[in-house]
């Protein structure tokens, strides 16, 4: 098995719909799912702020982790994302340039 970073993650939307996932990249994922770069289940419900995650060493630890993780009720999911993160801030807030959605409030802007 290949070694290196694996990340489980949780993105959620303002109204708290939840997703869960693994990948090897959490910047170029959580920046996929902000931009909604792939259709489904985050994209539609606007899963896009960064709400909990956690780093692995092995894919398989962090997929294991995923399954547990969406194998839980939502209150705990909540409890979860809540221990280290009360206020649901997104956590990749300042790891980009430009948020889409302060991109389209500027483009808006300048459309009125």
């Amino acid at each position: 098995m290949h070694e290196g970073s694996y990340f489980t993650y949780i993105v959620a939307s303002q109204s708290r719909t939840l997703y869960i996932g693994v990948t090897s990249n959490l910047l170029k994922r959580v920046y996929q799912h902000k931009w909604k770069e792939f259709e489904g289940f985050a994209s539609r419900y606007n899963c896009d702020r960064l709400v909990w995650f956690e780093r692995s060493q092995e894919v398989i630890t962090a997929i294991a982790r995923e399954k547990q993780l969406k194998g839980w009720r939502r209150e705990k999911k909540i409890a979860l994302i809540e221990t280290t993160n009360p206020t649901w801030a997104d956590l990749s807030r300042e790891w980009y340039e430009v948020e889409p959605n302060d991109y389209k409030r500027a483009l808006d802007r300048m459309d009125s």
